[in-house]
């Protein structure tokens, strides 16, 4: 879509039973921004029920309808709220991104006997144990359910791994042994020898029912809610040849091109990014990773990092057409795993460069809009208290992407410490120029076209209250104020 721009709905401590309803509330507000589609939290039931993220998934087909792990609703809310949520959405002309969690389940509701071997987990092409029986609840029978939608029952011949021995009440990472291949699935990259096997119960991709029942329960989901694009969670830990498999059944199925963008999560390694989407020809966009990197590093380096270099080594710069860029996701967020936060101070200039440049397709994350707050334990054990502050100037970008990110990009990336670009519309927008800083407040000559000669233009985030006039030629002296960015439109 021209233009268009995601958002993450959720963070990872979004609060119980809040998001389908919310949804539901701002739909039409994100459209009036220019949100074009939502990206939603796993509606399936997880391990944990009502308390669970939702990537502990455990019935891929209970989204919130059944009494089971100690809840009916998940921590989203209900099944008919997550369908009214959707509805709302679709009725406002806002597309639905739902994320598939299919690399594991958790929460088995038997235990069975199988024959594994124990391997290392720095290398998990290592095995460091012999053959013997071990025992796992790799038995799901969904009792609350009772067959409905599905009749599928899940065993140790749908799983490659898992990570808990009940008979000897040890963890580690057990490769099974079964019909499909006594090895791991294969990857693009050799980290940890193997990286197939992430957590719980790891899901064997070359099983044929269990490649027919993920197709029902994709198939299903959209005739449900009808969603125009999918999430694919952890795919670096899942055969590539098995999307591209999937996702060319999956868009014959519904008969329209479903949007896809892969969480490949490669900090700073473009290398790896090109690699998966040469391995999957193409059939799916991932997110930025190496992009939200050089924000992460720019934002701690302020002005000694080298602005012009911001997009050196991104998937933005390398492949525009598959960057899903982004400032920060529940993964990057203070106290998760992955933790990668742009700083305060950096995140105006931040989402001006994902929403106000024609290169990626950008996905803001909730807590920049809207502002969030939680608790939880650090590395050290001890208990935090985390705000993260709605960006003051987000609103205004989005409008401005939606009003006035047009037409032909001149950059000016002459500085270390001050960069610009302007695009100059087209035959139905106004253009716009931005200006940024990560040191001093500074001044750059840009040319916004010979259509706005004589004509002012203003900063519409009201950081300098002057206004700036084009010459006779198209060009005008733009600024902006220290460690600041400022975006100029014309005074209509």
């Amino acid at each position: 879509m021209k233009n268009g721009t995601m958002i993450q709905f959720f963070h990872w401590y979004s609060p119980e039973d809040t998001i389908w309803k919310e949804v539901k509330e701002k739909a039409e507000y994100l459209g009036h921004l220019g949100i074009t589609s939502v990206w939603l939290p796993p509606a399936s039931k997880g391990e944990q029920g009502g308390r669970s993220v939702g990537y502990d998934v455990y019935d891929l087909f209970d989204l919130g309808e059944f009494d089971q792990k100690g809840s009916v609703r998940t921590k989203y809310g209900t099944k008919d709220e997550f369908v009214e949520a959707t509805q709302a959405l679709h009725e406002r002309g806002v597309q639905v991104i739902v994320d598939m969690v299919l690399n594991h389940k958790a929460g088995g509701d038997e235990s069975e006997l199988m024959n594994a071997y124990k391997v290392n987990p720095d290398n998990r092409k290592e095995a460091i144990s012999e053959v013997y029986e071990i025992e796992a609840f790799t038995k799901f029978t969904f009792p609350g359910r009772q067959g409905k939608y599905s009749d599928f029952i899940w065993d140790q011949h749908c799983f490659t791994g898992v990570d808990f021995d009940h008979k000897t009440q040890e963890a580690g990472i057990y490769n099974l042994l079964n019909e499909h291949g006594n090895d791991w699935e294969d990857v693009i990259d050799d980290e940890k020898g193997n990286y197939d096997f992430l957590m719980f119960c790891d899901i064997e991709h070359r099983n044929p029912a269990v490649k027919d029942e993920i197709m029902h329960y994709a198939t299903w989901l959209h005739d449900l809610v009808y969603y125009d694009g999918v999430r694919l969670d952890a795919v670096k830990h899942i055969s590539h040849d098995y999307f591209k498999e999937m996702l060319y059944r999956l868009r014959q199925a519904t008969g329209k091109d479903i949007f896809a963008v892969g969480e490949y999560w490669a900090p700073g390694d473009l290398d790896l990014l090109v690699k998966y989407i040469e391995a999957t020809e193409g059939t799916m966009s991932l997110f930025d990773s190496a992009l939200q990197e050089s924000l992460h590093i720019a934002s701690l380096r302020g002005s000694q990092f080298d602005l012009r270099e911001i997009f050196t080594d991104s998937l933005a710069s390398h492949s525009p057409e598959l960057a899903v860029t982004v400032v920060g996701n529940h993964d990057t967020q203070p106290l998760q795993a992955l933790e990668a936060p742009v700083e305060e101070w950096f995140k105006p200039l931040a989402y001006a460069l994902i929403l106000l440049r024609k290169d990626g397709y950008p996905c803001v994350f909730y807590p920049d809009l809207f502002g969030a707050s939680y608790w939880d334990k650090g590395e050290d054990g001890q208990d935090y208290e985390i705000f993260i502050n709605k960006v003051e100037e987000l609103e205004a970008m989005l409008y401005a992407r939606k009003d006035f990110a047009f037409g032909t990009q001149r950059d000016y990336f002459e500085s270390m410490n001050t960069i610009g670009w302007t695009r100059e519309g087209d035959e139905d927008h106004s253009g716009c120029a931005v200006v940024m800083s990560n040191g001093d407040g500074a001044t750059i000559s840009m040319e916004i076209g010979s259509r706005y000669a004589g004509r002012s233009f203003r900063d519409m985030l009201g950081k300098i209250q002057d206004e700036v006039w084009v010459n006779e030629s198209g060009w005008a002296e733009f600024h902006c104020g220290p460690g600041s960015v400022s975006v100029w439109t014309e005074v209509m």
